[in-house]
């Protein structure tokens, strides 16, 4: 039997594992905190499958210095990892050309239009349907001048299969009454849902797959290695000990990078530090998920309260949380939910771990191809978590891949 070991507990790595041990594998999950906090839990909580348009696009970088001189707007790097952010700086502003939009766009359009091939049945053989809320989300917008100008983006969407439905403000009010009659237009996109907590969800996945014989091992990997014996590997934990396995899935998230370089692996990848406050009692009720075009910021109706999220901070790993910056979204979105209670919220912030192409890393490392990785999603970990835990499963159990994986492989950094 192949043993597999998943660097990562979040969604990804459970999703990895879950399709391993239905494939037949003896599967081992490493993670330094494996119940604790990761961005597959504090997140908006979106199945996005409409986000097929990546991060840059033309005429992005002409809005970047403005929002840098907003300490409180949606885009903030800290100053001393602002040096080390040039690489990948100006890979993401090669990746806003038009003929990179339209390849990029094409890439994230194939592992999203796979994400509820992939993810019904997940949840399904682990009693989950009822998490997931399947009620579409609606985009709003303040000045026409905005909507328009995101036309082509809407263009691209639709062009990739995706259902845009556009929406006056009245419209938009219709369907979701607490909006402010600031909102003058709308746009409702159908194949989007969101779960109802990403936290229960994720929790209640890790205890399914332990009942189905997955063993979890609580350390932090530091380093990726040749084991004993032909083909063998070894992870070693900062704790020294070492484990061995046949194959090990790197889905650290952020910390990705780190365990790429240990195997020899270059990739341009960055911690996107991500704000939200949850409100238990917001006073103010949503149907779906509500998403703020100009003020980049997303309100979702939870089980556990109305979760407000956003913002864009790169400072590193190390650097600590600015939760100012959660505040500031609470009265942004009070601005566009009067009535919003915005006292007593749980303030959360977590690391993205964000490339500059807005494509995951998916796929065997050149350097060793035992070492699989599966990381890089973004905003869009929980969106395509089962797919990519799908198409890494095949790999490591010697199956044909679903889709074309050379969009993600990580050699496109060398």
């Amino acid at each position: 039997m192949k043993h597999v070991l998943v660097i990562g507990a979040g969604i990804v790595g459970l999703s990895t594992a879950h399709h391993l041990l239905k494939g037949g594998a003896r599967v081992t999950l490493v993670d330094r905190d494996p119940e604790g906090d990761k961005a597959s839990f504090g997140n908006a909580g979106g199945i996005a499958v409409t986000e097929v348009v990546p991060a840059s696009v033309p005429g992005l970088l002409w809005k970047v210095p403005r929002w840098l001189l907003d300490p409180m707007g949606p885009l903030a790097i800290r100053a001393a990892h602002a040096p080390r952010l040039i690489p990948w700086l100006m890979r993401f502003s090669r990746a806003g050309r038009p003929t990179e939009v339209r390849r990029i766009a094409q890439a994230l359009a194939a592992l999203n239009t796979r994400v509820y091939t992939d993810l019904l049945p997940l949840l399904g053989e682990h009693g989950l349907l009822d998490e997931l809320q399947q009620l579409g989300a609606l985009t709003v917008y303040e000045q026409a001048a905005a909507f328009d100008g995101d036309a082509a983006q809407w263009a691209l969407k639709r062009a990739h299969g995706v259902e845009v439905l556009a929406l006056s403000g009245d419209e938009a009010r219709e369907l979701e009454p607490a909006l402010s009659p600031a909102i003058t237009r709308g746009v409702f996109t159908p194949q989007w849902s969101h779960v109802r907590d990403p936290k229960i969800l994720v929790d209640k996945l890790r205890q399914s797959l332990v009942g189905r014989g997955l063993c979890i091992r609580v350390g932090q990997a530091c380093d990726i290695g040749s084991g004993l014996g032909a083909g063998a590997l070894s992870v070693k934990l900062s704790d020294g000990q070492q484990l061995r396995a046949d194959t090990v899935v790197v889905a650290a998230g952020a910390w990705s990078g780190q365990l790429a370089r240990c195997v020899g692996d270059k990739v341009l990848l960055e911690s996107e530090r991500g704000y939200n406050t949850t409100f238990a009692a917001p006073g103010v009720a949503l149907s779906r998920e509500v998403i703020f075009a100009e003020r980049h910021f997303v309100a979702t109706p939870l089980s556990c309260g109305l979760r407000v999220g956003g913002a864009a901070e790169f400072g590193g790993l190390n650097a600590v949380a600015n939760f100012k910056r959660s505040h500031a979204l609470a009265r942004l979105a009070a601005h566009y939910l009067p009535g919003l209670r915005t006292e007593c919220g749980t303030c959360w912030a977590g690391h993205r771990p964000a490339t500059p192409d807005s494509l995951p890393v998916i796929g065997p490392s050149p350097r060793n191809p035992a070492v699989i990785y599966a990381f890089g999603h973004g905003h869009l970990g929980l969106t395509q978590g089962a797919t990519t835990g799908r198409l890494v499963s095949d790999m490591a159990l010697d199956k044909p891949p679903q889709i074309d994986l050379a969009p993600y492989a990580i050699s496109r950094f060398n």
